[in-house]
């Protein structure tokens, strides 16, 4: 890729600043998925003589949002679909991000006072390595996920186990059809812990590279919310609008981006001290009609209501929508495991989702340069990186990366025409 790439009638701004030795500068707004990995592949994949300062805005912190609320099941695939779009890319750069957080993590030991509100011990786990397992419910599903397994990927490979193996491992599984979908290599991320951790991951870039005795690199965690994009018009060379549901906020967009909102309330529950018989350490997440997210032998996450149309973003969740939810999950989560009914409530959280429109390759993020959205009398380029809806897990490692290259090199053109074409039907 080169930084002389045009486009438009706009020289890349790589190309400006290394004619003029001026910092170039970086807006990312949102410090959750999309935003996190747009910032570490803006750091990684710029040219090393560049001078670079980048500012990540996010009122709510890193992963303070719904990425932060993420149940965290990472595999490629869907129940509706034989591998999910461009679901091996997506796959293979998820899965370097989750490396590079752990390798961060496992450098310190405790995150020192330079961190500022990241010094803590982070605990526990960043990835847990136990596979995932679904349970064929009904013929339509068997069929689907029949399908699936004959044409998964090798690095996420799909078993289908009889009731005595999916009994292994996890005792008492309700198993239906007496079929299972295994997926061994699928993992389950704590999502908050990650992204901190890849928050670490990208300081500790910054570190690196500055003293590599090139350009000169800054990341700076800016605690405030953007209300307008007026307000950072003139300040930088590019804005990355990574905001999820709270892109549809922003005056200047509002009404245009084809999002639907869905507030999702997840539970985290708790086996009591007093129940001996706990979840198997070996023992997968379990995917159905309500999914389990299994953090530890006493401790899980349930998942997730959908409330569509919703434009709640707190992740607060009141007494009344927690009873809710727990009203409509634990009937689904016990069909498959009855043993959910001697957990303990512990607390709600919840995310507003922003999901997008459905194409012929399925719910796709939205991406692209919106400066035509916006008008063209900008001093900057704005770019949206946007409706990840449900999957930004899996879609955050590969499109943060298409999205850097694209700002770096003002080149619209390595973005798949699938991403962009959102645009054209406006």
């Amino acid at each position: 890729m080169s930084p002389l790439t045009s486009y438009g009638k706009l020289t890349s701004p790589v190309f400006l600043s290394s004619l003029s030795q001026r910092p170039l500068r970086y807006a990312v707004l949102g410090a959750g998925f999309a935003g996190l990995s747009v910032a570490w592949h803006l750091l990684k994949e710029s040219p090393k003589d560049l001078h670079l300062h980048i500012d990540l805005y996010d009122e709510m912190g890193i992963g303070g949002g719904a990425s932060g609320v993420s149940g965290g099941l990472l595999h490629p695939y869907s129940p509706k679909v034989k591998l999910l779009w461009r679901g091996a890319e997506c796959w293979k750069e998820c899965l370097k991000l989750l490396s590079i957080a752990e390798e961060a993590v496992s450098s310190e030991e405790n995150l020192g006072s330079e961190s500022g509100e990241f010094d803590q011990d982070f605990g526990g786990f960043l990835v847990r390595r136990r596979g995932i397992l679904r349970p064929a419910t009904n013929m339509k599903t068997l069929n689907l996920l029949n399908d699936n397994a004959q044409n998964c990927l090798a690095s996420c490979k799909i078993d289908i186990i009889d009731k005595n193996a999916a009994q292994k491992l996890v005792p008492h599984l309700h198993m239906p059809l007496d079929l299972a979908f295994y997926m061994p290599e699928a993992v389950n991320v704590n999502s908050q812990y990650y992204l901190k951790a890849l928050f670490l991951a990208c300081q500790n870039l910054v570190k690196e590279l500055s003293a590599s005795g090139f350009g000169k690199r800054n990341l700076c965690l800016q605690k405030k919310s953007v209300c307008k994009l007026q307000e950072l018009e003139g300040e930088y060379d590019a804005v990355i609008i990574c905001l999820g549901a709270k892109a549809d906020l922003l005056p200047e967009l509002a009404g245009k981006l084809p999002l639907r909102t869905c507030r999702g309330v997840i539970l985290h529950l708790q086996l009591p001290d007093n129940i001996g018989e706990d979840y198997p350490d070996h023992g997968p997440s379990i995917l159905s009609d309500a999914w389990l997210a299994i953090k530890g032998n006493r401790s899980l996450y349930l998942g997730s209501t959908w409330e569509w149309k919703s434009r709640n973003s707190s992740p607060n969740v009141s007494t009344d929508e927690a009873s809710n939810a727990l009203h409509e999950l634990l009937p689904k989560a016990s069909a498959i495991y009855p043993g959910i009914m001697n957990w303990s409530f512990s607390e709600a959280r919840a995310g507003l989702r922003a999901m997008p429109p459905l194409t012929a390759h399925g719910s796709l993020p939205l991406m692209g340069c919106v400066n035509n959205i916006l008008g063209n009398d900008l001093k900057c380029k704005y770019w949206l990186l946007g409706g990840l809806g449900s999957r930004g897990l899996l879609y955050h490692g590969w499109l943060g990366k298409l999205m850097a290259e694209a700002v770096l090199s003002c080149n619209e053109q390595i973005i798949p025409s699938e991403l962009t074409s959102w645009k054209n039907k406006r």
